[in-house]
Parts: structure tokens; C-alpha cells; sequence
């Protein structure tokens, strides 16, 4: 098994050489892993850190977006660029604790037919406000898609590649991956994981904007999943 690790970042100079440290520290005995940080069009010092922390390693990759084009889209161009079968994802604000991703790496190994692995954050270490619309929005998003997933926002998730590759690709689709995997047919779990408050920087979301965007993605969503169609395939041999 070869591991990615694709953090997407925006104005986060403060965490992307804390982060990276951690996640040094948390895979040292992992399989061979590369990590590509996709800078979203940054306009802080972020892209200058990242590149301070290239030198003398070859197993770290920037990759970056000019003008910002969104979490989705950094996502999905690290996950292009990565040469990993399985990829894992991160916030790069340090809230996600890159610890975790052995646990989640474990669970594939155990169960080789999962394609996807989402984490659950099991205390938020967010303000009351956020912490209010995300549950607001998972059980909206669970009574409509039946994603058996409690916390689809959660930035950790290990899945494979070339099934994230198979997928419909469109702004936000980030926060719906457990349904868009159902959808492909793929097997998916899911396992508590740990959650930090910020230490460093500003979140760039506010919870009104966050809402209104959310609700035209879900019934796109929503959409998808009722005009799936997956037959069955047998080869005709000759």
C-alpha cells in the first residue's frame, strides 16, 4: 500500500509547518506515504512556508491554485496529482489530529473491501454556533441521503484513488463524499476520531453562508443518487 496525504489549505501560514511536523511524527511507521499540500490561492505567507518546509525532502509536493477556486477543487487536484492507492485527507487548520490516520489505515487492512474510511469527530472544539449548525445539517443531510454518516464535515477520511476518481466532481461535493461513494456502489465505514480547537488563524466560513450553500448542494446530491443506475456486468466469453 502506498499512502497520500492531501491537505488543502488557504491563508494558513501559522499551521502548514506545525501540520506537517505532526503528520511526520504520527506516519513514521506507516507505508511509504508523499504529502501534497494544495495551496487554494493563498495570499498570505503561506506559500512561502510550504516551500521552506520542501527543502531537502522529495516526499512533500505543493501544489497551488490560482485565483482560489475552493476546498472541493483543492481536494480533487491533490487527489489527481497524488500517485498513492489509498489518500487521505486533512484540514489544514490543525484541528484534525493526523494521529488518527493509522487507526483509519488500520480498518482498510482489516477489511480490505471498505473503499472509504470517514472519521467522526467524537467532541467538537468548536464554538456553540458551529457546533449547533453541524448537527442542524447532518441530520437534515441524513434524512434526505440515509448516508449513515453522523458527521459527513469531518475533514479525515482515507479512501481509495480511483474511486474518488470514479465520482461526479462539482463544487462542495467534499462534505457528501459518503454519499457519493453509497451511490458508486463502494463500501464505506466510518470510526471515531479526535477533534482540537483552532490554535492558530481565522476559520474562513461563516455558518449563514455555509447553510445556503449546503442546501442547493444536498438536493444536487440528492438528485444524483435517485438517477444512479449500476447493473450488473457479466463478460460474454466466447
Amino acid at each position: 500500500m502506498r499512502l497520500s496525504i492531501v491537505v488543502p489549505v488557504y491563508n494558513e501560514a501559522e499551521n502548514v509547518l506545525p501540520l506537517l511536523a505532526e503528520i511526520d511524527a504520527s506516519l513514521r511507521t506507516s507505508p511509504p506515504v508523499e504529502i501534497l499540500f494544495v495551496d487554494d490561492g493563498s495570499d498570505d505567507e503561506t506559500p512561502a512556508r510550504l516551500k521552506s518546509g520542501m527543502a531537502g525532502r522529495s516526499d512533500l509536493r505543493v501544489l497551488r491554485h490560482k485565483p482560489r477556486s475552493g476546498q472541493s477543487a483543492a481536494v480533487a487536484t491533490g487527489v489527481r496529482a497524488a500517485s498513492g492507492d489509498w489518500v487521505a485527507t486533512l484540514d489544514g487548520d490543525g484541528q484534525n489530529d493526523p494521529a488518527d490516520i493509522p487507526r483509519l489505515l488500520a480498518a482498510v487492512e482489516k477489511d480490505p473491501g471498505l473503499s472509504l474510511v470517514g472519521g467522526l469527530r467524537q467532541k467538537r472544539r468548536d464554538n456553540l454556533s458551529r457546533r449547533l449548525a453541524g448537527r442542524w445539517a447532518n441530520a437534515i443531510r441524513q434524512s434526505v441521503l440515509n448516508d449513515g454518516c453522523a458527521d459527513t464535515g469531518c475533514g479525515l477520511k482515507l479512501f481509495r484513488r480511483e474511486a474518488f476518481l470514479a465520482l461526479p466532481s462539482f463544487d462542495g461535493m467534499h462534505r457528501f463524499l459518503p454519499a457519493l461513494f453509497l451511490r458508486q456502489g463502494y463500501r464505506v465505514a466510518y470510526l471515531p476520531v479526535g477533534h482540537r480547537p483552532r490554535e492558530r488563524g481565522i476559520s474562513k466560513y461563516s455558518n449563514i453562508r455555509r447553510a445556503m450553500i449546503g442546501i442547493a448542494d444536498l438536493m444536487g446530491v440528492w438528485w444524483l443518487r435517485r438517477r444512479a443506475r449500476l447493473p450488473a456486468v457479466d463478460e460474454v466469453r466466447g
